[in-house]
């Protein structure tokens, strides 16, 4: 008999029910009882204990049955369930994502926090270990469990080229580089990669991917772009399913999905029109009509919500004069009610602070206009006090309505329900293993070799300068970015805006030459040489890599587009005395024309981060060279903005273009 009372108050103290001290105390006062009786410690009449199981279990039965904890419950009961505990303060801390730096778990327990985020190149040490990061996360999803209702929160990063804010993780190209692989099944892998390495660090939501697409390169974001062209960039929404794992054919249409332990909560971004506005600068204006707005800027969103996108980011843009993030008609209207989309709705970093000019001016009346237009989540790093005071305050003056605030918070519950949150809210050590792995970095080897772009190959089509021979007595490499992964990286690597020099783990792409010549090969590597030095040392030919210093967001808009000195002095110095192939490492089309004609070869590059050797790769004739433009390459920047279709099409090289080679590994 005693056993068998054991087991079953072991059962009912299951953390989906909720019972008083008292309780608790007469459970472990009685176990204890009958561990003495069943040891003959103790002589018990049977009455007694027969009276004490029973007043044992009336109290355990009558303990509160909390559905929402309960995973074998569908999680739209879990939701209702939840939602009809919860305290306007609760839902108001739902809706709030805060910035690590001002982040404890005594203010995440305090404010009902629902989301922390890492900024740009905020990280809990200087290069971290995977494992700190986890400790940290893992501190402040105790504040979130140790809430009345203990709804975790979701921690997010700008994981956008891989997870490139942590110090040795894979550096992945940029998305323009991918665009020029027209490779969905490769993104969809990278997608996959990106996701163990965010998990290895106890991290479970990116805001990626940015699935804008850019009109004008001037644009500072240009390289977050996959193309210019929608039906590439929809193609490339492959890496949601990779991110998130491939939704169940089941699953209704709009609704997230998040396939386990090792996925991440993904987030299309930024919604809608950002890669349009007037001359390529950040968070302008969109100046297009709404069928040229729907035609090329959202059918990329269609896509990512049918693939079961758990979040959406909106623009700093406006359309037509209208802030993204007061457009009631495009949130809520378009893309809730219209598109179905059943994820959470998020505001970019402070953007309903933009919503005013200047910012911030009145932020009542930008938690009014954001909020009411349909964003769901609201990103206040810092100030988070002033946005719950007021929304709080709002709503209880019913200028902003309760059922408002309850859509909002039923989007992100389901969200944290769907990936799992509530039942493994904390991470482990476990996957840390993945974070830059050997395998995850032979993949964005990979995807550097199908990204490069062959846009010249000697001068003369009957004079191939490319592939370089392996066996040449002597190299030159010249250029800023030959050995620099800072560089090739560029922006949203460790730091927001990126940085100079060799930051990560990688293999520079002067390494990677090294590692591919023959041993009797002298590599000679000169950053910025003199002409005096290129015509005395007879070098067989050069390898000059330039481009774009890294950058990120607005200080990457740039009017003027030109590879920036000593590049252009590089080039003339080199290509004038000896066979040359320019390597142009930059997140978009760069001025190149004045310099074509003493150029032997031209290979754009892209952004191709931590692993230069997959430069090195095609240069040398292991593989072939496969990628397309995914951008219109310019001859001068009067005619941008220029695409593809456009009725005056006078490009110096077109959308699409890439020559080819074929690998050669003897040479």
């Amino acid at each position: 008999m005693s056993s068998g009372v054991y087991i079953i108050l072991i059962k009912s103290n299951k953390s989906i029910y909720t019972t008083s001290i008292l309780q608790l105390s007469i459970q472990c006062y009685l176990q204890q009882l009958l561990c003495m009786v069943s040891n003959k410690m103790v002589e018990v009449p049977i009455f007694i204990i027969f009276v004490m199981v029973m007043s044992c279990w009336a109290s355990v039965t009558d303990a509160e049955y909390m559905k929402y904890k309960d995973s074998k419950v569908p999680i739209n009961q879990r939701i209702k369930d939840l939602m009809k505990r919860m305290t306007l303060e609760e839902k108001v801390g739902q809706m709030t994502q805060i910035e690590r730096s001002v982040a404890s778990t005594e203010v995440i327990k305090k404010y009902y926090i629902g989301s922390v985020l890492s900024g740009g190149d905020s990280v809990p040490a200087k290069q971290a270990s995977a494992e700190t990061w986890v400790d940290m996360v893992n501190d402040f999803q105790k504040g979130g469990l140790a809430t009345r209702l203990g709804i975790p929160i979701i921690y997010g990063v700008d994981a956008v080229h891989g997870h490139n804010i942590v110090y040795k993780a894979t550096i992945f190209p940029h998305n323009v580089g991918l665009g020029a692989t027209r490779d969905p099944a490769l993104v969809k892998k990278i997608g996959s990669a990106t996701a163990l390495e965010v998990r290895a660090t106890g991290i479970q939501y990116a805001f990626a991917p940015c699935i804008a697409v850019c009109r004008d390169p001037r644009w500072g974001r240009c390289y977050e772009s996959y193309s210019e062209d929608p039906s590439v960039v929809r193609a490339m929404t492959e890496i949601i399913p990779g991110l998130q794992g491939d939704i169940p054919s089941t699953t209704r249409k709009g609704v997230p999905f998040v396939a386990g332990k090792e996925k991440i909560a993904a987030c299309a971004k930024h919604y809608l029109g950002d890669g349009g506005t007037t001359k390529g600068i950040n968070g302008n204006n969109t100046v297009v009509d709404s069928h040229e707005l729907l035609s090329i800027h959202m059918p990329a969103y269609l896509d990512s919500i049918i693939k079961g996108v758990s979040t959406i980011m909106v623009s700093y843009s406006s359309w037509n004069g209208v802030k993204m993030h007061a457009n009631h008609s495009l949130i809520a209207g378009f893309l809730k009610n219209k598109l179905h989309f059943r994820g959470f709705v998020i505001s970019d970093w402070q953007g309903i602070d933009q919503i005013t000019s200047p910012a911030h001016l009145n932020f009542t009346y930008s938690i009014i206009a954001g909020v009411s237009a349909g964003i769901d989540m609201i990103m206040v790093p810092y100030n988070y006090t002033e946005f719950i005071d007021g929304l709080t305050h709002l709503v209880k003056n019913n200028v902003i309505l309760i059922s408002r605030i309850n859509d909002a918070v039923k989007r992100i519950l389901r969200v944290k329900f769907t990936m799992g949150l509530f039942e493994n809210p904390l991470a482990d050590y476990s996957l840390t293993k993945y974070l830059g792995s050997q395998e995850h970095r032979e993949l964005a080897r990979d995807a550097v070799r199908k990204s490069l772009v062959l846009l010249k190959n000697g001068k003369s089509a009957d004079k191939p300068l490319l592939p370089l021979s392996k066996k040449a007595n002597r190299v030159l490499v010249a250029g800023t970015h030959a050995d620099n992964i800072g560089y090739q990286c560029g922006g949203w690597t460790i730091k927001w805006q990126g940085l100079s020099g060799n930051i990560t783990a990688g293999t520079t792409i002067l390494s990677g030459i090294r590692n591919t010549v023959n041993k009797e090969t002298q590599v000679v590597f000169n950053e910025n040489p003199e002409a005096t030095f290129v015509k005395a040392r007879k070098f067989s030919y050069a390898v000059v890599v330039v481009g774009e210093p890294p950058y990120a967001e607005t200080y990457g808009d740039n009017l003027n587009l030109t590879i920036p000195e000593p590049g252009p002095s590089i080039i003339t110095n080199v290509c004038s005395y000896v066979k040359c192939v320019v390597v142009v490492i930059s997140g978009r089309p760069l001025v190149i024309q004045p310099y074509l004609d003493r150029i032997d070869a031209v290979v754009a590059a892209w952004l191709p981060g931590s692993e230069g050797q997959g430069v090195a790769d095609v240069l040398f004739g292991d593989y072939g060279f496969t990628g397309k433009l995914p951008l219109t390459w310019f001859k001068a920047v009067d005619q941008l903005p220029m695409n593809v279709g456009d009725k005056r099409y006078d490009p110096l090289f077109p959308f699409g273009f890439g020559l080819g080679t074929k690998p050669s590994k003897n040479i």
